[in-house]
């Protein structure tokens, strides 16, 4: 019986491990599509959504079936929870990752903006997060987990940066309204993939540590 256990939690971390993989690559596509103003891979994005939706179904079914079942306690407990905390903010990244490709499908039928490094810069700090969160999650790393939380703040700043110069630029350009206002949701979008990477480090925090961090995570 606690053979049979363990796999189960072995295949419940695969199950996770899958869908992190599958949402980092709608989240990588989603961004190439932005930037590149590549239709194709937004309307990839938008069309795959369905299979990380029925992953996250899957896993919360998955753990459910555990916590009935086995009536698992301590780290094992911990490591379920924190499993069906991890999937559902897996699959909010991934709405992001849509809601990105879907500015990408409008702003590729209008003028281009100007060049906007901190929106870049943003890009960058929210896939590096959400790499690093897989990471952490994998080797059930602490450290990483915590190193992830520390990168929030910087999002955060870009994120304001973002808006105050489209903002700055709305004033100078009223016919770039529209594209400033669809260029400003994608950046709140890679705020919000910020935020739910964070999250998920809380969540490995808490398998690992039976700790909860919310809200003090870069202690």
């Amino acid at each position: 019986m606690e053979s049979r256990f363990v796999t189960e939690l072995e295949q419940l971390r695969m199950n996770i491990i899958e869908m992190a993989a599958l949402t980092e690559g709608a989240m990588e596509r989603a961004l190439r599509a932005f930037f590149e103003r590549n239709v194709d891979l937004a309307n990839q994005v938008i069309q795959g959504d369905h299979e990380i939706d029925l992953l996250e179904v899957g896993v919360d079914r998955y753990c459910l079936r555990l916590l009935a079942l086995e009536q698992p306690m301590a780290r094992d407990l911990r490591f379920i929870v924190g499993c069906m905390r991890t999937a559902v903010d897996l699959e909010r990244i991934a709405d992001q990752a849509v809601n990105i490709a879907e500015r990408a499908v409008f702003l590729s039928n209008h003028p281009p903006l100007p060049s906007n490094p901190p929106l870049e810069q943003l890009a960058e700090t929210a896939m590096d997060m959400l790499h690093r969160v897989i990471q952490a999650f994998i080797s059930q790393s602490v450290e990483r987990a915590r190193a992830v939380c520390r990168m929030d703040d910087t999002a955060d700043q870009l994120n304001m940066a973002v808006l105050k110069g489209l903002l700055d630029y709305m004033v100078r350009d009223a016919p770039a309204i529209e594209r400033s206002v669809q260029t400003i949701i994608a950046a709140r979008c890679l705020e919000r993939v910020a935020d739910q990477t964070t999250n998920i480090a809380e969540s490995v925090v808490f398998i690992a540590q039976g700790i909860n961090i919310k809200h003090h995570c870069e202690g």
